[in-house]
């Protein structure tokens, strides 16, 4: 059986989402805001956490930062009416599995819910928008998570999300070939790492890694990621 921890203000719409979800034969735990969301958190293991985004005392962004801290594992979707504000900015920044509008398109969710996978965020290094975009998507739709870095001052950051594996342009723009790589190595070392490039003459900046080079099909990008995510569960459960 899988657990969804559901936080919104709005305790009517959680708790018909709930029953929603309960259809599917989930199990669902329904909270009204942050500080509550993060002690039921401490207590027991969720397969995912759905949360609004403009709530009293801690916003949705808060939130998915402080219960990453404890459940690092923890996949997180964000709902918002509000695709403009800062807050979102915020939380895409500590990695989500998905950002859905309000009406919450529920096909949408329990489709998410279904797949999503625990302790399975990928870092995507890449300055061009599309492509970035483009593989968060196909990532998201086999259950991984996804956090964002366009430049190599950007990649500075991702240690502070922990994710278990990270997809890398060797030309990013902010420094020379091959410095995205170096900056991310030197501050998650022994990070599982897949190098992209569409210039031959950059392979060199990651020869002992696979490389895929542009334009590649996406097919296979995801596969690499399935073989990592299934050898780091199964170094764990050894």
């Amino acid at each position: 059986m899988r657990r969804y921890l559901l936080v919104d203000d709005n305790l009517e719409f959680a708790e018909n989402l709930a029953e929603i979800l309960a259809d599917d034969g989930a199990e669902c735990t329904v909270v009204a805001g942050g500080p509550q969301a993060l002690q039921e958190a401490r207590s027991t293991r969720f397969d995912a956490v759905v949360t609004d985004m403009r709530m009293p005392v801690m916003s949705g962004a808060k939130l998915v930062h402080e219960i990453r801290a404890i459940d690092p594992g923890l996949p997180a979707i964000v709902v918002s009416a509000y695709t403009g504000e800062d807050d979102l900015t915020a939380a895409r920044k500590e990695g989500l599995l998905a950002v859905l509008s309000k009406p919450v398109p529920i096909p949408r969710l329990r489709e998410l819910l279904r797949g999503a996978r625990r302790s399975a965020l990928v870092a995507v290094v890449e300055d061009d928008p599309a492509l970035a975009d483009n593989l968060a998507e196909a990532l998201r739709d086999r259950g991984f998570s996804s956090v964002m870095a366009h430049s190599v001052a950007e990649t500075v950051r991702l240690d502070e999300v922990k994710p278990f594996a990270a997809l890398v342009d060797i030309r990013v723009k902010g420094g020379p070939d091959g410095e995205a790589l170096r900056t991310l190595l030197r501050r998650i070392p022994g990070l599982p790492v897949l190098a992209m490039t569409a210039f031959r003459d950059t392979r060199e900046f990651a020869s002992a890694m696979p490389i895929f080079e542009k334009p590649f099909a996406t097919a296979q990008v995801l596969q690499a990621i399935e073989e990592l995510h299934g050898a780091r569960n199964s170094h764990l459960r050894s």
